[in-house]
């Protein structure tokens, strides 16, 4: 069933009963025919929003305010288009674990080039990536304190630096995210996701209606401003380009929507592909509600994203301040005190508590699977085998925040810890590019493939993908190697 536990050790009765219990195995027993109406297909809907849990807190929250208090309104524009031009990637993966029911690293397994031992390239290099990727969870790890230190004053010193108690409290915020996370249930990560970022939305809604009865309400020009294509100066533009690895869906979370997919059931409803066009139309009706479930959270982190800038904008940047480090959740809190009064300050903190630790649990939620089957591909163990991927997945669960959190220990700044994370979040979005050209063009089933107009989309969304890879190529890795007597 959909909104069972995926990893529950299957009835003794018989194998048959737990092949049709395991998302992950397709049979001829556990298909599903989709949903006609709106209410059947609304009810299908929450992958997509597990990935918005794992989105708002690193690239909403903080890399978008960043950018707003950095550039002001002029760069609205490039943080709506880094939410938009990734879906139509995100949606061909969709496809492909749909029509297949492979996972993604099974998928990444069969892409064209060298194999290293059992494993692809792709894989071997998506492992390498992810040790800076891990920084950038390691920064909200430290948000969470920051955002701790509040209401306990005592796990920050007078210059900004962990004390002991600080330390204690980092290691105590991935524990307790491992805690919920490493028993893998799929119902209670969709419900808690869609929770906190809708508690969290709301109060942000309500700041940014009450900005506009201040002195940094929000006119007409400023809008126009924000959504009018411009470049700025190389400095905004270099942070603005590392904010894209981050807001809207990133290559580590469009690789994570597939295991949502398959443990939501869409796959395995699908059943084992055939020539048969009961099978297609089968595959067709659950891919078209995947798109809702992909727009719709696509809606609803865009909608996030642009508030979280314009108040960054409007206040921070007139402010003349930029959140930095440990005083980050400080900052930040001014766009909320400023807009609904001091009070707004407890709630604010509360609220980003909240929205900081629904990322740390999507995103622990996706690497414990991702890396699981990783190794599974890379031969240490059998992924496709449940009882082995449920231990796996729960070690990880334990092992992934232990590497968060001293990472944090060691380098305690958590603003710049994001940063560095969405920048190889943009080379990982590389893999993903290619990966789905692939997918669309030597892998989906004719009969599945959508129009010309979709095929635009794609097209565009892996070029601006490449363009931004390329030029982060050249001013992070070129330029400081080969010529820096001419900066960075």
């Amino acid at each position: 069933m959909a909104n069972e536990n995926p990893f529950k050790p299957a009835d003794s009765q018989s194998a048959n009963a737990a092949a049709v219990n395991d998302p992950y195995r397709r049979t001829a027993e556990g298909v599903r025919e989709p949903p006609s109406d709106l209410l059947g297909k609304l009810k299908y809907i929450g992958p997509g929003f597990i990935l918005s849990a794992s989105i708002v807190g690193s690239g909403e929250l903080i890399a978008t305010t960043i950018v707003g208090a950095e550039a002001g309104f002029i760069l609205m524009w490039f943080i709506i288009f880094s939410c938009l031009v990734k879906v139509a990637v995100q949606l061909e993966f969709g496809k492909h674990a749909i029509s297949s029911g492979e996972s993604t690293m099974a998928s990444f397994n069969d892409l064209p080039g060298p194999q290293l031992g059992k494993a692809n390239w792709s894989i071997w290099t998506w492992l390498f990536l992810m040790v800076a990727k891990m920084m950038q969870v390691g920064g909200i790890v430290g948000g969470v304190v920051v955002a701790l230190a509040y209401f306990f004053p005592d796990v920050i010193d007078g210059e900004g630096k962990l004390t002991g108690w600080g330390i204690s409290a980092g290691y105590m915020v991935a524990a307790s995210v491992a805690l919920l996370i490493f028993q893998g249930y799929y119902q209670l990560i969709e419900k808690a996701s869609l929770i906190m970022i809708g508690a969290f939305t709301l109060f942000t809604m309500a700041s940014l209606l009450a900005l506009q009865g201040t002195d940094y309400a929000i006119t007409a020009s400023n809008v126009v401003a924000g959504i009018t294509p411009t470049l700025p100066d190389t400095a905004l533009l270099i942070v603005a380009i590392g904010a894209f690895g981050i807001t809207g869906v990133g290559g580590d979370e469009i690789m994570a929507y597939n295991y949502w997919l398959i443990e939501k059931g869409y796959a395995s409803y699908t059943g084992p592909r055939n020539e048969s066009e009961v099978w297609a139309n089968r595959a067709q009706g659950w891919i078209k509600i995947m798109y809702w479930d992909a727009l719709l959270s696509m809606l609803a982190y865009t909608v996030m994203t642009v508030m979280f800038y314009l108040l960054g904008a409007a206040v921070l940047n007139r402010m003349g301040v930029v959140p930095e480090d440990n005083q980050l959740i400080s900052v930040l809190g001014n766009m909320y005190t400023e807009t609904l009064g001091p009070w707004a300050r407890t709630v604010f903190v509360i609220g980003a508590i909240v929205v900081l630790y629904s990322t740390l649990m999507a995103a622990l939620a996706a690497w414990s699977r991702m890396f699981a089957d990783a190794f599974g591909r890379i031969g240490l163990y059998d992924f496709q085998d449940a009882a082995s991927r449920k231990r796996a997945i729960a070690s990880l669960a334990w092992l992934i925040p232990l590497g968060w959190a001293t990472l944090y220990a060691f380098i305690q700044l958590p603003g710049q810890m994001v940063i560095l994370g969405g920048l190889s979040t943009v080379f990982i979005l590389l893999i993903v590019v290619f990966a789905s050209l692939y997918f669309r063009y030597q892998c989906l089933d004719p009969r599945l493939r959508s129009g010309v107009a979709y095929d635009v989309c794609l097209w565009i969304s892996s070029i601006a993908i490449f363009l931004v890879a390329i030029y982060l190529l050249y001013r992070k890795v070129i330029v400081p190697v080969f010529f820096p007597e001419s900066g960075s």
